[in-house]
């Protein structure tokens, strides 16, 4: 039925886009075309890395703990009050 495209074929349709466009604008039609399929192809990629399950990221382990300055009172023991210092006398 048809026929694959020869020589003879491709050459009558670079000599009509030849006519059409002008000798000088077909190098910045082709490198636009260019550009057009590789943001085509980058897009395409994309949307299959998409579909494509990710494997999960390991979790980050925790940070060690640091060191506690000062003193510590445990839940169940009472409060502690504090003890009043004695009063200095200073005596000329």
């Amino acid at each position: 039925m048809f026929r694959q495209l020869g020589a003879p074929e491709i050459l009558l349709i670079l000599a009509v886009l030849v006519l059409l466009f002008g000798a000088k604008k077909l190098p910045d039609l082709s490198r636009s075309v260019g550009k057009s399929m590789r943001i085509f192809k980058s897009e395409v990629k994309q949307m299959q890395d998409d579909d494509e399950p990710r494997p999960t990221p390991a979790p980050a382990p925790a940070p060690a703990p640091k060191p506690i300055e000062g003193t510590v009172q445990r839940a169940d023991e009472a409060p502690r009050q504090a003890v009043p210092e004695p009063e200095r006398r200073d005596n000329p």
